[in-house]
């Protein structure tokens, strides 16, 4: 679009704002889906206004054209703040995509009525508008994919939380009790969590408990040995309980050298023997 016409196009909008309004405000005109709780009409209505004076502001520009202006920067971060509102309350990309074009029809509907502007023109006209509309819905989807990775990462430090729920059970002694499979990568997720642990507590103590654990292959066998290893080479004893009989002998199959590497029948025997290494006598109390 030239600057002739875009001078005329701004001065012709800065003129029908006032019946542009009302059509972008009308209820139900500019909704978000069939799910009302999003947006009721008073925040519509707000944010047409909003849009209607972002959108002045860009055709009154030096250069309307320009993705790159200030103008056009504030359009963009308008589109991404509703778009991450409007995830934030449960909705989908879609009905902020499916608003963002409502937008562009209504305008372009309101600027051709009466508008003045030649048809060789107003093709001009149109194709400004889409490829300003299909900028702005570019900005909502990346602002999505951006709220999405936020979501994945919380939710990813949530995993890690609840797949490594080590607890100091006394001064010095930690417990690991691991359910479930155990593949390569949550086994060094649970080597990442549990040498912080260990350097973060100053623990003396390590016992993984592994009852819940019913399979096992080459791999994470070697893994867990490399977890035994470094937790002795950060000064602590490490103790692994409740070997389950197939995981046993898939470790006698595997080769795994477990020398060294102290083991127990039950996380109870476990702790007995923690508390001996650190001199602490546990006695039955009489009854």
């Amino acid at each position: 679009m030239n600057q002739k016409l875009s001078e005329k196009l701004s001065a012709l909008f800065s003129l029908k704002i006032g019946n542009i309004s009302p059509l972008l405000e009308e209820p139900g005109k500019i909704h978000f889906g069939s799910d009302s709780n999003l947006m009721d009409d008073d925040e519509i209505a707000d944010l047409s206004a909003e849009f209607l004076s972002l959108m002045a502001e860009l055709l009154g520009s030096k250069n309307p054209n320009d993705r790159k202006s200030p103008e056009f920067h504030a359009l963009e971060m308008f589109f991404a703040a509703l778009s991450h509102k409007i995830l934030m309350r449960g909705g989908r990309v879609e009905e902020v995509v499916r608003y963002t074009q409502l937008l562009q029809y209504a305008l372009i509907e309101a600027l051709e009525k009466d508008s003045g502007i030649p048809f060789t023109e107003s093709r001009s006209v149109l194709h400004y508008f889409t490829s300003i509309f299909n900028e702005l819905i570019m900005a909502v989807f990346r602002a999505y994919l951006e709220e999405r990775e936020r979501v994945l990462e919380a939710q990813e430090a949530e995993l890690r939380e609840t797949a490594t729920p080590i607890t100091e059970i006394w001064d010095g002694v930690l417990t690991l009790p691991i359910i479930g499979t155990l593949d390569s990568s949550r086994t060094m997720l649970v080597m990442e969590a549990l040498l912080n642990r260990v350097a973060k507590d100053h623990a003396d103590v390590v016992v993984m408990d592994l009852t819940g654990v019913q399979n096992i292959d080459s791999q994470v066998s070697h893994h867990l040995i490399q977890i035994v290893r470094a937790v002795q080479l950060m000064g602590s004893s490490a103790i692994i309980t409740g070997i389950q009989p197939e995981i046993a002998r898939a470790l006698i199959s595997l080769n795994i050298d477990l020398s060294g590497v102290t083991t127990r029948a039950s996380l109870s025997d476990g702790l007995k023997e923690a508390f001996r290494r650190l001199g602490i006598q546990v006695s039955h109390k009489a009854s």
